[in-house]
């Protein structure tokens, strides 16, 4: 299993960034999804979930409004657009599929998001 997280960066406050996840090794339909992420200092969030046929979706309050998550089943790809970026997204950011439990069974190597003026 491979998940590979990319598309991190630099950005002022109120940017954007989109960032992917590319996965193989499993049946990615079949899995739903998590961006999950991990602040400088600070444990892990849960930023968000997307069922696997991407019928669903939710995110932590702290997102919600300004990221989205998306799938390509057909290329085997997680994305998450980030919009009116906030220092406090300083994070970096690992993708998983998750369990029949909701928990996440594989991670990838994340991506540094990184919000600063």
């Amino acid at each position: 299993v491979q998940l590979q997280a990319s598309g991190g960066g630099s950005v002022q406050p109120g940017g954007t960034l989109r960032i992917s996840c590319a996965a193989s090794g499993f049946a990615f339909s079949n899995y739903a999804m998590s961006w999950i992420r991990q602040a400088p200092g600070k444990g892990l969030e849960r930023v968000s979930v997307i069922f696997s046929g991407g019928e669903a979706t939710n995110y932590a309050d702290s997102v919600k409004g300004r990221f989205t998550v998306s799938r390509d089943n057909a290329e085997g790809t997680l994305y998450l657009q980030m919009n009116n970026l906030k220092p406090e997204d300083t994070a970096v950011y690992y993708c998983s599929n998750l369990n029949t439990g909701w928990r996440p069974e594989h991670w990838g190597q994340g991506t540094l998001v990184t919000v600063s003026s």
